[in-house]
C-alpha cells in the first residue's frame, strides 16, 4: 500500500511538473551589440516572435550561468551591466531576474514578468559566457554566427587583379582548421556582398564579369564550405552573420548553380586605384553635410553635421553601429567598426545639431534618419564618434622611422624604386613641417605629428638608407601617404644633403585642438579712436599699421577691437613649443612672449586681399575659465607655466593692447575680417581646418558691422599654407 501510495505522489509531481513546464513561456536567447567575441554581448530575448533586452536590476551572475548554458555554453565567466554591449532596441522583456543557477531557461527565473519593466535600455544587461560549448546541445547550431566556427575570411582577387590596390574584387574565402575554402552562391544575398564590401572598407559593392569566373570554376574542383551564410546588411564583419542551413556539394564539387561566391566592391572615391596618379573619382558622394574632426587616423572622428549653414555635433543618446555605419558609408568608407560616445574623440563646439538618432542602417545620409531636433539636456560631454572600416592600401609598408627611442619617433626613412629594385632612404628637410609630419604619422597609424624635424644627426637610422631619395616635399595636410604629397620626382634637389640633415617626426596618440568661439567675436566688435602716445608700446611689438609713426604722439588710430575666447577641444593640453629659456622678454609691456606670433587679424577684400592687418603674441596663454569639473593647470603670474588645459579656454579681452585691427588707412565698404589661430604650426594639433575664423564687415567711416562669423571653412587649411609661403 506504502508503495502504490510513494508511486502515485511521484506521479502527480511528474504530471504537475510536465503541466509547468508546458505552460512556460517559449523564449530564445542571443548575445548582441557591440561585441567583440561570440560569446559575449547583449542579452536579448525573443517573446512572441519580437526581440527585446533584459533589465540588469537584480540580475546575478546565477542567472548569466542560466543564460549562457541555455546558449550552449559551459557556463557564464561574467556579467556586465549599464548597457556595455551597447544600448539595445524595441521592448525591455525581463526585469528583476531572479535565478538560483539551477533552471533549465531563463523563462523558469522569477521576474516581474514578460514586458513588466520600468528599465531604461541604458540598462540593458551583457554577459560573458565560458568559450566552451556544450556537446551535442540542441542551440549548437541555431543562431550559431560564423565567428564561432571561422577562423579567418579574405576577397582572393584571380590573377588579373593581383597588382590591384586595394583589392576590390574576388572570391570570398572563409579559412576553416587551417583550411581555405569557398563559399557556395546557394542562398548568398546582395545583403551578404554589402556585409562583406563594408568590413573591407568599401561603401558598397557592384555587379562584376560573370563569364571570367565561371570560365575558372569549371577548371578545378572546389572545396566549398558545408554552410549558407545569412547577413542582415548591418553586420560590421561576416563573422557576425547567422550560418544557414548546411550544404551538401554534388560529387563532380559544384553546389547547387555550380558558382563559389565572387564580391565585387566599389572604392571610396579616396581609395580609388588608377595607374597614373595612384587614385581617381570613383565612389562621389554629393557635397557631405555630415563630417569627421579630431581622429588620430583616417576613417574615425567626431560625427559633425552641417545644418542651415552651421557645422554642430550630435548628442551620444541612442547612438549605435547602424547609425555609426551611415556615417561611415555616407562618407565613401566602409561599415563602422566602433560607434565611440562620451566624447571620446574630443568635444566640438557650436550647436548640438541632432540627439536621439535612429537609424536603420540603409540610409545614404545620417540626416535621412529619424532624430530629435531638442537636445536640451545634451552637453558636448556627448559628442559622438566613430571609427569606420577602410581599404588596406598597404601605405605602411613603404615608410618607416628609424633611430628613435621608442616606436612613435625617428628619422623618416621611405621605400622607392630605383633602377628596377625597391630601397630605403631618407628625405630632405628642406622646408619640412608639421604638416608633413602629420602624414607621416597618418601613413604609419600612429595618430597625430608632434613635432618635426629638420635635424636627426642624434638618431642613428639604417646606415644603408642614408642616401636621399625624396625631395621638394609639400603636403596640405590631407594626404594619406607622403608620396602623395607633391615632391621632386627622379630628379632629387637637397643642397644640405640627407644624414645629420634628413627629415624627422614624432608621433602621438592624441593632439591639442585650438578653436575660436566665432559667437563672442561678432557680439564684442567696435571701433576706438585712440591716441598715438598711448600707443608706443603696441607700435614697438609691431601691432599697429606701417603708417604709424614712432614719435607721432599727436594722431590717432582707429582700432577695430574685439575679445577672442580660444578653446581647447583636442585630446592633450596646447603647449608651446619653447621652454621658459628661449621665451622672449618684451621690456616695454613687461612679460614674456612663449609665442612670438600666436593669432593672426587681417582685414580683407572680399577677393582676399588683405588691406588691413594685425597679430598677437601669446604673453599669456593659461586657463581663464574650464568646462565644469575639470581644474585650471596654467596661470601666466608670477612666471608661472603656461598652455591651455582640455576643455579650458583662453580669453583675451577687447581692452588689453593688441587685440585690435588697425584700419586707420582703410575706406568705407564691405570686408572680410579674419581671423587666424597658431598661424605658422608652432604647435601640433589635430585639426587645423578649424583654426580659421571669418566675419562678414560692412565700414561706414564711422561704425562698423560684423556678422556671420564662422569657424572652418572648405580650403582654408591650403589657403593658411600659401598665405604663409610654408
Amino acid at each position: 500500500m506504502a508503495v502504490s501510495s510513494a508511486l502515485c505522489i511521484f506521479s502527480l509531481l511528474a504530471l504537475v511538473q510536465a503541466q509547468s513546464e508546458s505552460q512556460q513561456p517559449k523564449i530564445q536567447l542571443r548575445l548582441a551589440g557591440d561585441k567583440r567575441k561570440h560569446y559575449e554581448g547583449r542579452l536579448e530575448v525573443s517573446y512572441n516572435n519580437e526581440w527585446g533586452t533584459i533589465c540588469d536590476d537584480d540580475f546575478s551572475i546565477e542567472a548569466a550561468n542560466v543564460a549562457c548554458k541555455e546558449l550552449g555554453f559551459l557556463g557564464a565567466v561574467a556579467w556586465s551591466p549599464s548597457a556595455k554591449f551597447g544600448q539595445g532596441e524595441g521592448r525591455i522583456w525581463l526585469d528583476n531576474v531572479h535565478c538560483t543557477g539551477r533552471e533549465k531557461s531563463l523563462a523558469e527565473c522569477p521576474s516581474n514578468g514578460f514586458g513588466v519593466s520600468d528599465c531604461r535600455h541604458s540598462e540593458d544587461v551583457g554577459v560573458i559566457c565560458n568559450q566552451k560549448r556544450i556537446p551535442g546541445h540542441s542551440s549548437e547550431l541555431v543562431n550559431q554566427t560564423l565567428e564561432e566556427r571561422v577562423e579567418e575570411i579574405r576577397i582572393r582577387p584571380i590573377s588579373s587583379h593581383l597588382k590591384r590596390i586595394p583589392v576590390t574584387e574576388g572570391y570570398v574565402e572563409i579559412k576553416e582548421r587551417g583550411k581555405w575554402r569557398q563559399i557556395c552562391d546557394e542562398d548568398w544575398t546582395p545583403l551578404n556582398n554589402r556585409v562583406v564590401c563594408g568590413m573591407y572598407g568599401f561603401p558598397g559593392d557592384k555587379n562584376y564579369n560573370n563569364k571570367a569566373y565561371k570560365s575558372l570554376s569549371m577548371r578545378k574542383k572546389k572545396n566549398y564550405w558545408g554552410f549558407s551564410v545569412n547577413c542582415t546588411g548591418n553586420e560590421a564583419h561576416l563573422s557576425s552573420c547567422r550560418l544557414g542551413k548546411p550544404l551538401e556539394p554534388k560529387r563532380n564539387g559544384t553546389c547547387g548553380r555550380g558558382l563559389p561566391v565572387v564580391v565585387s566592391c566599389v572604392p571610396g572615391r579616396a581609395f580609388a586605384p588608377s595607374s597614373s596618379t595612384g587614385f581617381r573619382k570613383a565612389y562621389r558622394p554629393e557635397q557631405p553635410l555630415v563630417r569627421l574632426r579630431g581622429g588620430s587616423n583616417i576613417g574615425e572622428g567626431r560625427v559633425e553635421v552641417l545644418k542651415n549653414g552651421v557645422w554642430g555635433t550630435v548628442c551620444d543618446d541612442n547612438w549605435n553601429l547602424r547609425a555609426a555605419t551611415v556615417v561611415c558609408r555616407e562618407l565613401g568608407f566602409g561599415s563602422a567598426k566602433e560607434a565611440l560616445t562620451g566624447a571620446k574623440l574630443g568635444q566640438g563646439m557650436g550647436p548640438v545639431h541632432m540627439n536621439e538618432v535612429e537609424c536603420s542602417g540603409f540610409e545614404k545620409s545620417l540626416t535621412d534618419c529619424y532624430f530629435n531636433n531638442d537636445a536640451l539636456g545634451c552637453s558636448h560631454e556627448e559628442d559622438a564618434a566613430v571609427r569606420c572600416n577602410i581599404p588596406a592600401m598597404g601605405f605602411q609598408k613603404r615608410i618607416r622611422l628609424s633611430g628613435g627611442r621608442n616606436p612613435y619617433e625617428g628619422r623618416v626613412e621611405v621605400l622607392t624604386e630605383k633602377n628596377g629594385s625597391l630601397v630605403w632612404g631618407t628625405v630632405c628637410s628642406e622646408n619640412w613641417g608639421i604638416v608633413e609630419a602629420m602624414v607621416v604619422c597618418r601613413q604609419l597609424g600612429l595618430g597625430f605629428a608632434s613635432h618635426a624635424f629638420q635635424e636627426t644627426w642624434y638618431w642613428a637610422g639604417d646606415a644603408s638608407a642614408d642616401n636621399v631619395v625624396m625631395s621638394g616635399v609639400r603636403c596640405s595636410g590631407t594626404e594619406m601617404s607622403l608620396p602623395q604629397c607633391l615632391h621632386h620626382g627622379k630628379h632629387i634637389s637637397c643642397p644640405k644633403g640627407g644624414g645629420r640633415f634628413a627629415a624627422g617626426v614624432s608621433c602621438s596618440d592624441t593632439a591639442p585642438d585650438l578653436v575660436l568661439n566665432a559667437q563672442l567675436v561678432e557680439q564684442t566688435t567696435y571701433l576706438e579712436d585712440r591716441p598715438m602716445y598711448a600707443l608706443q608700446c603696441a607700435l614697438e611689438e609691431n601691432c599697429l599699421s606701417s603708417t604709424a609713426k614712432k614719435n607721432d604722439h599727436s594722431s590717432y588710430r582707429r582700432l577695430l577691437r574685439f575679445s577672442s575666447q580660444i578653446h581647447n577641444v583636442g585630446q592633450s593640453d596646447f603647449r608651446p613649443k619653447l621652454g621658459y629659456h628661449a621665451w622672449t622678454w618684451h621690456e616695454c609691456h613687461r612679460h614674456y612672449h612663449s609665442i612670438e606670433v600666436f593669432t593672426h587679424y587681417d582685414l580683407l577684400s572680399l577677393n582676399g586681399t588683405k588691406v588691413a592687418e594685425g597679430h598677437k603674441a601669446s604673453f599669456c596663454l593659461e586657463d581663464t575659465q574650464c568646462d565644469e569639473g575639470i581644474q585650471k593647470r596654467y596661470v601666466c603670474a608670477n612666471f608661472g607655466e603656461q598652455g591651455i588645459t582640455v576643455g579650458c579656454w583662453d580669453t583675451y579681452r577687447h581692452d588689453i593692447d593688441c587685440q585690435w585691427i588697425d584700419i586707420t588707412d582703410i575706406k568705407p565698404g564691405d570686408y572680410i575680417f579674419q581671423v587666424v589661430i597658431n598661424p605658422y604650426y608652432d604647435v601640433a594639433e589635430s585639426d587645423y581646418t578649424n583654426n580659421v575664423m571669418k566675419c562678414k564687415c560692412r565700414y561706414d567711416g564711422y561704425r562698423i558691422w560684423t556678422y556671420h562669423c564662422h569657424t572652418g571653412e572648405l580650403g582654408v587649411f591650403q589657403a593658411m599654407r600659401k598665405r604663409n609661403n610654408l
